[in-house]
């Protein structure tokens, strides 16, 4: 997605979250972040990134759900094994055979998540080296911009799911069962230490022999990309190595990095002397040389600063970070100016629009010159320029900015104007030569544009198959995801299974007879002493009408009570009625009318029972207790 095609409204809110919480999102893939951030506001119901912003200004604790959404955590023990068995097999032998005994060794794992990944590499390393001097010699630094994953990193708990794939034996030797999980042991864990680093702002940790950064890189953009991999490139030693995930193929940084093994992602670095980079790793040993460079490096601003013609230099961002004396001059340019964007100087859009050549200059990574540019002067004076845009790369190609030059020719063009007439005579020859240049310059675009869509073409492969690869971590995460929720709902129906059998032996112990009907009269619940009582089954009466059944009870004078049950007019209602039980026989029925509410069903409880048979139960209880008392 270029700039042209980007969503205003998503950028203003990837701004939001850079000022409100300090997360730059803007290196990460466009659309991998636009499809990860609709999936949080589908789950609210928000259709526009706008909406969305407003709803974070007001609800700032939905900046936690929004970053775990983002932050993909998908991760494992050992994954892609055969990956780790070339890593345990070639790689760290030979890394352990290029150090002294007493040497340390350094090892990043960038973007951890929640840890797995560091802790494989400590049972590898231990495996190699034997407990004592693992624990001596090996720091694992475990850095992650999620807080959350880091702290579950930190507690190294893990279910018997996670620690599947771990071989047996290390799951033996290297974790402690607790309850269902498994926890990493302790005196192992104290060389792995964990702690937030964004890749982007952060400095890189330095003096590594191993860094590990797998299917990370692959959520940013080609530009972060490169700018990721050259920290890393400062970060590892000379004989270092990187190991990336299956998804990232460093093809356009091989000037970086070479591989060891494509297939497993393990490359190693090449050297590049970078004054920058020493800046960025300087020692103390160092300390006095950088005092020099930053003698010349003040002596280069003063030159730059004193130059004879105007010059402007704006960064990648369109912001103007530097000018010299002549631009000020010329262009009534101040200090003030500096850190503005440029497209809001008149110097951008006069004499000439800057905006569109400095994007032909990004975009063909060229210079371009424009000859005889006319500037019109508040004294009717007209000035001509020529304007030198030139793209500004760093060593591993990565754009940094522009630098404008503006060349004052106006007097040249004088000379040149006076001189023409007496060079008439080579003007053929002049207009031939020109157009033979301009041959040779169009060739040379032609090559050059042939070039560049060929390495679009390799570039846009290359993100094709990290989007592949995210949308597939992506999908691994709702899977789990839904796993855990149908565990749940599992758990719920046990539950429900459990209180409903619970519910049916109360109603069967009970010694009298309970009916439970809902608000429109229609029977719930018909518990085995009514059945006894009236000759009718439970299910021959659910869900029926209470009036409509055919027993020996004369429920029309039930109506009423039961209405005013309903109502709320009377919480408790007793009575006796004549009835003929299913036998037969006249019964004196006691009833009991009580109101069910609290719950989502509403309606209510009837208990009734045969006072004779009730009576006759209380005096053979009353016999056998007199003859306990005898």
């Amino acid at each position: 997605m270029t700039s042209a095609e980007r969503d205003p409204d998503f950028e203003n809110l990837l701004v939001y979250l850079r000022q409100s919480r300090g997360f730059d999102f803007t290196g990460y893939k466009r659309s991998t972040l636009m499809r990860r951030v609709r999936k949080r506001m589908q789950s609210l119901s928000i259709e526009g990134f706008a909406d969305y912003l407003d709803y974070l200004e007001v609800y700032p604790e939905e900046f936690n759900q929004l970053f775990n959404t983002i932050l993909i955590n998908v991760t494992a023990f050992f994954r892609d094994t055969s990956a780790w068995e070339y890593l345990a097999e070639q790689v760290l032998p030979n890394l352990l055979a290029r150090k002294n005994n007493s040497d340390q060794i350094r090892i990043w794992s960038a973007g951890c998540a929640s840890g797995e990944e560091a802790y494989t590499l400590a049972m590898l390393m231990a495996e190699l080296l034997g407990v004592e001097e693992f624990r001596q010699r090996v720091k694992i630094y475990a850095t992650d911009v999620d807080e959350e994953a880091l702290n579950q990193g930190r507690q190294a708990v893990y279910s018997a799911k996670d620690v599947q794939v771990v071989p047996p034996e290390f799951r033996e030797k290297y974790f402690e069962v607790t309850g269902n999980n498994y926890v990493f042991r302790q005196d192992f864990r104290r060389s792995v230490i964990f702690g937030r680093h964004d890749l982007l702002q952060d400095a890189p940790i330095s003096r590594l022999d191993l860094l590990v950064c797998r299917n990370t890189l692959m959520y940013f953009n080609s530009e972060t990309q490169g700018r990721i991999l050259a920290r890393f490139h400062f970060a590892l030693n000379d004989t270092g190595y990187l190991f990336l995930g299956k998804a990232e193929m460093l093809l356009i940084h091989s000037n970086l990095f070479t591989p060891v093994d494509l297939k497993n992602r393990i490359f190693t670095k090449v050297s590049v002397a970078n004054v920058r980079d020493r800046l960025l790793g300087m020692t103390p040993i160092e300390e006095e040389s950088s005092k020099r460079l930053s003698h010349n490096i003040r002596l280069r601003e003063m030159a730059f600063d004193s130059a004879s013609i105007a010059q402007v230099v704006v960064d990648i961002n369109g912001i103007l970070v530097l000018m010299n004396a002549q631009a000020r001059s010329v262009f009534g340019l101040s200090p003030k100016d500096l850190t503005r964007p440029f497209q809001d100087l008149e110097l951008s859009y006069r004499p000439i629009e800057l905006r569109s050549l400095i994007e032909r200059a990004y975009n063909e990574r060229r210079t371009i010159t424009l000859t005889n540019v006319e500037r019109y002067l508040s004294n009717a004076e007209m000035q001509c320029l020529d304007v030198r845009i030139i793209p500004l790369e760093d060593t591993d190609h990565t754009l940094l900015g522009v630098s404008i030059a503006f060349h004052d020719v106006t007097r040249f063009i004088q000379l040149q104007e006076a001189l023409q007439r007496s060079r008439q005579d080579l003007e053929t020859t002049n207009e031939e030569l020109q157009s033979t240049n301009e041959e040779l310059e169009t060739t040379n675009e032609e090559l050059q544009s042939t070039n560049e869509e060929l390495e679009t073409t390799n570039e846009e492969l290359q993100s094709t198959n990290e989007e592949l690869e995210t949308m597939n971590e992506e999908l691994q995460s709702s899977n789990e995801e839904l796993q855990t929720i149908n565990n749940e709902l599992s758990e719920r129906t046990t539950e429900l299974n459990r209180t409903n059998v619970f519910l049916v032996c109360i109603l069967k112990s009970l010694q009298t007879g309970i009916v439970v009907i809902d608000k429109n009269f229609n029977i719930l619940i018909w518990n085995y002493m009514v059945e006894d009582l009236w000759g009718l089954r439970t299910d021959e009466v659910l869900g029926k009408s209470l009036f409509s059944l055919d027993i020996g009870l004369p429920l029309e004078q039930l109506r009423a009570p039961i209405r005013n049950s309903l109502s709320g007019q009377q919480k408790f209602q007793e009575m006796i009625l004549d009835a003929t039980n299913r036998r037969g026989r006249k019964i004196k029925c006691y009833l009991a009318i009580t109101p069910l509410f609290g719950t989502e069903m509403e309606g209510a409880v009837l208990m009734m029972a045969d006072i004779d048979r009730v009576n006759s139960m209380i005096s053979t209880q009353e016999i056998a207790e007199r003859r306990q008392q005898q």
